[in-house]
């Protein structure tokens, strides 16, 4: 944070993560002045599986960002899938170029808001928004340490407990999200894990998952994911977690030096777009505030980045706040509710095993469909291409890498 902080700008924006940081630099590099808040000072760790799919790594091409200035970006070149019955496809990704990457969030955030700072956004780290009365005309806020800020318009890119979201009395009672995931890191891996990407469809998380997503060093990033569907309870899923890797499948990919670290976290996931609040006068909710995670992958990264900027890009095509909230709500609708309603309904197929099952073994019929099958499962056409025709074009599956 510079010593003069900005009491008065166009764009106040509440969270310094990848749907913040995306809506901050888009918007300073159009001239806008723009105050990035967040509690939190950055670096700092974030529970999430670390991946970014090809939709996530378009969206980071699309703004600029360099890996190298990410330390410990890892691009993943293989992806193996085990069905419940123990059959294994392995999935090589497409090449030439990066479709697919791991990177601590730690690491991601921290780089992305650095292209805030760059692209001339103020950055208020360790400093939490108190306050907020909105307007006809502008926001008012208080920030911690800070004091009030005049705003044109507030980006509240602040999570799943969206404090601006609370403060304006429009959060829902006991919304708990839609996935509640665990991870872990872990060290020492000399099992094939070390470099291969694994996505294990155990019966008992149906239609969740366990992963194991490759770092540098022999380190990875351990998890699993399930739907929140009243089943399971923290309890369970503690135990759940210490049984999992003992698994023989799963122990094999790992090795036997495998040495996990710290302790496992828990975190809720937000996979509700079709019924968030997007937008409440000249506020607009991005990122996991509107609830855009992907409800059948549990995979949120591409989808805030992408809410980030259509929030931006609402703010610079139309100066009037009801335009401006009428175009976020129509722009995120547009990109992203078709693909959520089809997630949702692969996701009540995939919760059935026998259906699971089947699904792996059409995957890995031949080069084909394990080719096509893997761009489509990491995103690199929508997930519900097929039902919007708009978004069809000739290089349909062909496109290149993002890097």
């Amino acid at each position: 944070m510079t010593t003069a902080v900005p009491t008065r700008v166009d764009v106040l924006v509440v969270g310094g993560g990848p749907a913040g940081a995306t809506a901050a630099t888009l918007l300073a590099r159009a001239g806008r002045s723009v105050l990035v808040a967040d509690k939190a000072t950055f670096p700092r760790d974030k529970c999430c599986g670390d991946g970014l799919t090809t939709l996530a790594l378009r969206e980071l091409a699309a703004l600029g960002l360099a890996p190298e200035t990410v330390p410990s970006w890892t691009p993943v070149h293989d992806v193996w899938l085990r069905s419940p019955s123990g059959r294994q496809v392995h999935l090589p990704m497409p090449s030439p170029g990066v479709f697919a990457a791991t990177t601590p969030r730690r690491e991601l955030d921290a780089a992305l808001l650095h292209m805030a700072r760059d692209a001339g956004a103020e950055v208020a780290d360790g400093h939490a928004l108190t306050a907020i009365r909105r307007h006809h005309d502008r926001v008012e806020a208080e920030v911690e340490g800070v004091g009030a800020v005049t705003a044109g318009f507030v980006v509240a890119a602040d999570g799943m407990w969206s404090p601006t979201r609370k403060l304006l009395g429009l959060d829902t009672p006991g919304y708990l999200g839609e996935w509640h995931a665990f991870r872990q890191y872990a060290h020492g891996v000399t099992g094939p894990a070390a470099e291969r990407l694994y996505v294990w469809f155990e019966a008992d998380l149906l239609p969740g998952y366990a992963w194991s997503f490759p770092l540098p060093d022999g380190r990875v990033n351990l998890g699993y994911g399930v739907m929140r569907d009243g089943t399971r309870h923290g309890k369970d899923m503690k135990a759940l977690w210490t049984d999992l890797w003992l698994r023989p499948h799963i122990a094999e990919a790992l090795g036997p030096d495998v040495v996990f670290e710290d302790r496992a976290t828990a975190w809720p996931i937000p996979a509700a777009v079709n019924r968030a609040t997007l937008a409440a006068g000249r506020v607009l909710f991005a990122g996991d505030a509107a609830r855009t995670t992907d409800v059948m992958t549990g995979e949120g990264i591409g989808q805030a980045i992408a809410s980030g900027r259509l929030a931006a890009e609402a703010i610079l095509a139309d100066g009037d706040g009801d335009r401006v909230a009428a175009h976020y709500r129509r722009e995120v609708r547009r990109e992203l509710l078709a693909d959520h309603r089809m997630s949702a309904v692969l996701n009540r197929l995939l919760a059935r095993p026998l259906l699971a099952r089947g699904a792996v073994r059409v995957v890995g019929l031949n080069a084909f469909t394990r080719r096509n099958f893997v761009r489509w499962m990491f995103e690199d056409e929508p997930r519900a291409v097929v039902l919007t025709p708009r978004r069809w074009h000739r290089a349909f599956l062909r496109r290149p890498a993002p890097f």
